[in-house]
C-alpha cells in the first residue's frame, strides 16, 4: 500500500538531534514531521523557530510543520523562509480559518488543518476543497508516547467518505500512538500519511523499524 511515512522529531533525542537527522536521511522515511508547541494551546513547549531554521539545513527529507500554537498567522512567512513545505494549523486556534488557509497557500506552501480528538470532521465541510490534507489527532496533543484513541479509526473512515463524496484528493494524515497495528488500521480506514514518533525512535534499530512500517 502506497503511503507517506513521516517520523515525528518530537520523540527524537534532542541531545543528539543532528545524529538522529542523519539516521533519518538514510532511511526510507518520506518526510520529517515537526511539532511546534507554545505551552499555551498545548501544555508543552517543543522546538522553536531557530531550531527549525537549522533543521532545514541538515535534513535531506522534506519538512512538514504542525503548529500547535495560538495565532499561527503571525509566523507563516517565517516557516516559508525556513523551507517548510506543508504547514498544518489547528481548527481550534483559528477564528478566521479560511483566511489563514489562504494566507498559507499564498506563501507557496501546502496547507493542512488538524483536528483534536474531540473535534468532529464536519467542521471542515466548507473548507475541505481548499486543503491539501487533514490531520487527525489520535491522541490528545502535547506529548509523545500516548495511547492511541480507538475512535480515531471511525473518524478517519468518515472523513474519507466525505472526501470521496466531494470527489477531492485531500490527504488524510494521522498522528498519535501509531505503530504497526494502529498504522495498518488507519491505512485501511483511508489515511495515506502516517506520523510515527516513539515507535520509531525508541526502537533498537530505527532504520529497520521504518522499513517495516513502509512495508504495511
Amino acid at each position: 500500500m502506497s503511503f507517506i511515512l513521516a517520523p515525528s522529531l518530537l520523540s527524537a533525542n534532542f541531545l543528539h538531534l543532528e545524529e538522529e537527522i542523519e539516521i533519518l536521511n538514510g532511511s526510507m522515511a518520506d518526510r520529517l514531521h515537526l511539532d511546534i508547541m507554545d505551552g499555551v494551546f498545548v501544555p508543552n513547549i517543543s522546538i522553536g523557530l531557530q531550531q527549525v531554521k537549522h533543521l532545514s539545513r541538515i535534513s535531506f527529507k522534506p519538512l512538514d510543520a504542525h503548529l500547535m500554537i495560538v495565532e499561527p498567522q503571525k509566523f507563516i512567512g517565517l516557516f516559508r523562509d525556513f523551507g517548510i513545505q506543508t504547514l498544518t494549523i489547528h481548527y481550534e486556534t483559528c477564528t478566521h480559518l479560511h483566511k489563514i488557509i489562504m494566507q498559507i497557500k499564498e506563501n507557496g506552501m501546502k496547507v493542512g488543518v488538524a483536528l483534536n480528538p474531540h473535534t468532529p470532521i464536519e467542521v471542515l465541510t466548507d473548507v475541505l476543497e481548499e486543503l491539501d490534507r487533514v490531520l487527525i489527532l489520535s491522541v490528545n496533543p502535547g506529548f509523545g508516547g500516548q495511547k492511541f484513541i480507538p475512535n480515531s479509526y471511525s473518524k478517519v473512515s468518515r472523513l474519507k467518505n466525505l472526501i470521496n463524496k466531494k470527489e477531492l484528493n485531500t490527504s488524510i494524515e494521522v498522528d498519535g500512538g501509531i505503530d504497526i497495528k494502529t498504522g495498518k488500521m488507519m491505512l485501511e480506514a483511508g489515511a495515506n500519511i502516517l506520523v510515527v514518533g516513539s515507535f520509531i525512535f525508541e526502537a533498537k534499530n530505527p532504520i529497520e523499524m521504518i522499513k517495516q512500517m513502509k512495508g504495511l
